[in-house]
């Protein structure tokens, strides 16, 4: 006879649905809990903050109706005769990761092409992507994602870019902050050339009407002024550098309009704990993308090369890899040398300093962009951060849930916790050992839905087969 009661385990009061059943030996029946999914016998790796880097051992853990319903020990419950079983022993199981610096497609891209880009970020256990360059189009793709009609990431909708080219008064500032709010837009893209009257009418309607604003930082505004303005977030480590180098006689301002390379011979260091403290204070996010800074604009590879030791680009459409691939040899091409190892030192500076000065730094890659393929930069990113000192947990962090602070949504997502969405990435070993080990998968739980490594496979076979390779 089917009953309902609740199970309280040593871990946590969970509601599960139970039933009676015949046992060997002695004891109590087990509860048998029901669901969608079950993954036994796993180790969790919750990511819930307070506890560090815990590890729950031997678990099974339920999904049901894209959620999370139950994670208790496993010898506590027995799994539904209707539920598909993971067979997950010595495993480990975690947050999906989050990349909050994607591109997505848009009307240019064609039908088949969005979804093996979209598909790119799951296969690498991204399951939500904050896209940074926004139309309506994406509407549309992302009701289609959350509805699981296509597999995909969850996604949040930047705006279209504010660029100087395109908002030149303030009042027509103001006015496209209003609109992209009424939109739908979760964020207002901060972009290069914008004037400080245009960027602060930005600054402020945004703030009173209650939408984000991040991205960029106009040379004109500088960055101690974005901060100052309330921006959410600085992508690319934009106007760091900048900052290093003051205006004689105007400390607290950054040179207008000069490229990084002709400042990296007169900036300061000694003002970088300065930067830190005030983008502490300002509470801003900081997203540094800084493989790709590395790759597209201050590298050392040639094209040749990056083809050979980055294979993923077999995923990618061939022109786009063409385009992709003149770019990078003719920004080498005019280059210094020098000056390109000057700047990646300084990025790789700041960054440590921001993180050991406690600013908050997520995840992100500029994807897709030169080189930085969707899903397989973020295991790039992660392992630059590390080599500068980050611990693995600190890695993962920024790119769960942290993540889920940023958007306030810490009870929806970024951690293995009941309640949360079913957005899951499933190792064969434990990543907080070695960071290489987010990328050795058993498969991807997306919205619910279980992919595992095998399909996973196949499906990125069948992509570089459409591309010819």
């Amino acid at each position: 006879m089917r009953v309902h009661k609740t199970l309280t385990s040593r871990r946590g009061l969970v509601a599960l649905t139970c039933v009676s059943t015949l046992v060997t030996g002695c004891g109590d029946p087990l509860p048998v809990v029901d669901g969608d999914v079950a993954f036994v016998g796993v180790n969790v790796l919750p990511m819930r903050g307070s506890g560090g880097a815990v590890v729950l051992e031997d678990q099974t853990v339920v999904v049901a109706d894209r959620r999370i319903v139950s994670i208790v020990p496993t010898d506590e419950v027995e799994v539904g005769d209707e539920v598909e079983v993971v067979e997950a022993a010595g495993l480990y199981l975690m947050p999906g990761l989050v990349e909050m610096h994607g591109h997505l497609p848009g009307r240019p891209l064609l039908p088949a092409d969005t979804k093996n880009l979209l598909f790119l970020y799951v296969a690498n256990g991204v399951t939500t992507v904050r896209g940074m360059q926004g139309n309506r189009a994406q509407f549309t793709m992302r009701d289609q994602i959350a509805r699981g009609e296509t597999i995909g990431p969850r996604l949040f909708v930047g705006s279209t870019p504010m660029s100087g080219g395109r908002v030149t008064t303030p009042e027509q500032g103001g006015q496209l902050t209003r609109e992209y709010k009424q939109s739908g837009y979760d964020l207002i893209k901060i972009h290069e050339g914008l004037s400080r009257d245009v960027f602060d009418a930005v600054a402020t309607t945004a703030n009173e009407i209650g939408i984000p604003f991040g991205g960029h930082v106009p040379d004109e505004v500088g960055l101690l002024r974005a901060l100052g303005s309330g921006q959410a977030s600085i992508e690319h480590l934009d106007n760091y550098i900048q900052a290093l180098a003051p205006i004689a006689g105007h400390p607290t301002e950054s040179p207008v309009s000069q490229d990084v390379g002709e400042l990296v011979n007169v900036v300061d260091e000694r003002r970088i704990p300065e930067l830190v403290d005030a983008t502490r204070t300002a509470g801003a996010w900081v997203v540094p993308t800084m493989v790709l800074w590395e790759t597209a604009f201050f590298g050392d590879q040639a094209a040749a090369e990056l083809r050979t030791t980055r294979p993923e680009v077999r995923y990618m459409p061939p022109e786009t890899v063409e385009q992709w691939s003149g770019a990078v040899d003719d920004r080498r091409g005019n280059s210094n040398a020098s000056i390109n190892r000057r700047v990646r030192e300084l990025r790789r500076i700041i960054l440590k300093a921001l993180h050991e000065g406690g600013a908050r730094i997520l995840l992100g890659t500029d994807s897709p962009q030169v080189f930085s393929v969707p899903g397989f930069a973020m295991h790039r990113e992660m392992g630059l951060w590390v080599d500068l000192g980050m611990t693995p947990y600190q890695v993962l962090e920024s790119g769960t849930r942290r993540a889920a602070e940023y958007f306030d949504l810490t009870d929806e997502f970024g951690s293995v916790a009941v309640g949360h969405r079913a957005d899951l990435l499933l190792l064969t070993e434990n990543p907080m050992q070695d960071i290489a080990n987010v990328s050795k998968r058993a498969g991807v739980m997306v919205n619910g839905r279980w992919i595992s490594e095998a399909q996973i496979q196949d499906r990125l076979a069948d992509i570089a087969t459409f591309y010819g390779n």
